[in-house]
């Protein structure tokens, strides 16, 4: 059982960067589905799709990578913990790396983007930084 499933998917998105796999699984839950689809969304993965592993549900994520095989996440950071929560209002949300980066907040609106908890004026609980 994983106590931190946001915290392993990071982990298996940086591991598969690092080791230049294609695609990767990880178990499915709505809110690994929610951040994966904004990574998506903003260019850092290539496509999210479901997948079945020893009969459970899965999601089967491909990376992208740019000109020479560099992965498309230089680097990520979990924010919030199980032992530690931050939360901010919006605006309190902090830009990453000038923003080069994001950040994952879950609001009252569901999960959005630092660019978009600010537009919509909510703040919420920082998930993770990504850049």
């Amino acid at each position: 059982m994983v106590t931190d499933p946001i915290g392993d998917l990071l982990t298996r998105l940086n591991n598969a960067a690092q080791r230049r796999h294609e695609s990767f699984l990880v178990p499915a839950s709505k809110l690994k589905r929610a951040i994966l689809t904004i990574l998506q969304k903003e260019g850092y993965v290539h496509s999210v799709e479901d997948a079945v592993h020893d009969g459970h549900p899965a999601l089967k994520v491909q990376l992208r990578y740019v000109g020479d095989g560099q992965p498309m996440i230089t680097g990520m950071e979990r924010i919030s913990k199980p032992g530690r929560r931050v939360y901010v209002g919006s605006k309190e949300i902090g830009k990453v790396r000038n923003g080069i980066g994001m950040s994952i907040l879950s609001t009252s609106k569901g999960i959005m983007t630092d660019q978009e908890s600010r537009r919509n004026k909510l703040g919420g609980e920082v998930l993770c930084s990504v850049w």
